[in-house]
């Protein structure tokens, strides 16, 4: 086959992955002069991008034929930016969902969007970076660090990352400076499944204000602590978890769970994964100078203090 021939048949098989994903992307109508994008992720479900939304009621989708249907939030997740909608007896074609773990650098992606017009848009590139689970700036567990060498255009948040054999292995929002992230569908799907079961995110709750602090050397050496750094406490609420487990003002925490806590960020990102909620964790802290260990059972935080 030709050079020229080879380039064709490319190009026409990006334009198929486009023309046979495209009609489960719709355009999400939230207040916004520019709609962000939105997936047909599961028969009646509609995921998009959490912080791209202006509003969460009187939302409506655009789809492929320039029609307009409402959708009802389910629920949301900030950490992860993953907002959850249901759509009632729309004809949307519902996503291949693929799995992001098989993405490799240098695999060619497609970043997909639709205009509030109805009209399909489409960006391509590489993936540039892929590495294991990260923390999110508002502390969300996120299984799989993505980025692909794709330009967000604007409406283009929220709408799906589609791999060579046209499956959605993400939903793309943006990072700083305007890259391009992804969440990864694992991500995606975990988040569904606790908003459908729920209504909302479970996250732990222990009852605690809590500032990080550097732990002195000699300290650290006599107690055989391999982290820097630990969190006090500097307020325990009255019959909190942490309150009915004995922690106290001053407490010094460095180990959660068994793992080394640095920062309240560590803290945070255990309490955010929800599967500890009702569950008894042993966690170290420096009182007097000496480790004292103490079992917390960790309770659920309110929706209202979300």
């Amino acid at each position: 086959m030709s050079s020229s021939n080879a380039l064709m048949a490319l190009s026409n098989n990006i334009a198929d992955i486009v023309e046979q994903v495209g009609g489960a992307v719709v355009a999400v109508n939230a207040g916004r002069r520019i709609s962000p994008s939105g997936i047909h992720w599961r028969k009646g479900i509609i995921v998009t991008s959490d912080e791209s939304l202006r509003r969460y009621d009187e939302i409506t989708v655009t789809l492929s034929n320039g029609s307009t249907v409402p959708i009802t939030l389910i629920g949301r997740d900030s950490t992860t930016d993953i907002a959850v909608f249901k759509v009632e007896n729309a004809e949307i074609p519902v996503a291949n969902i693929g799995d992001a773990k098989t993405l490799k650098v240098g695999h060619l992606v497609l970043g997909l969007g639709r205009s509030s017009e109805g009209d399909i848009r489409a960006a391509i590139g590489a993936v540039s970076v892929v590495s294991g689970a990260w923390r999110s700036m508002n502390g969300g567990n996120i299984d799989q660090f993505i980025r692909p060498d794709i330009t967000l255009y604007p409406g283009f948040a929220g709408g799906p990352l589609v791999d060579a054999a046209a499956c959605v292995v993400g939903m793309n929002t943006s990072g700083r400076r305007g890259t391009a992230l992804t969440i990864p569908a694992s991500t995606v799907n975990r988040v569904i499944d606790q908003l459908l079961a729920k209504g909302h995110i479970a996250r732990g709750y222990l009852g605690l204000g809590m500032q990080p602090v550097r732990l002195p050397n000699n300290l650290r050496t006599a107690l055989n602590l391999t982290s820097v750094g630990g969190v006090i406490v500097v307020n325990v609420e009255p019959n909190a978890p942490a309150d009915k487990a004995g922690v106290l003002i001053g407490d010094v925490l460095v180990t959660f769970d068994g793992t080394p806590v640095d920062d309240t960020g560590d803290v945070l990102a255990f309490l955010n994964s929800g599967d500890r909620v009702g569950k008894t964790v042993k966690v170290q802290v420096i009182r007097g100078g000496a480790l004292v260990e103490l079992a917390i059972a960790i309770g659920e935080r309110s929706a209202s203090e979300e």
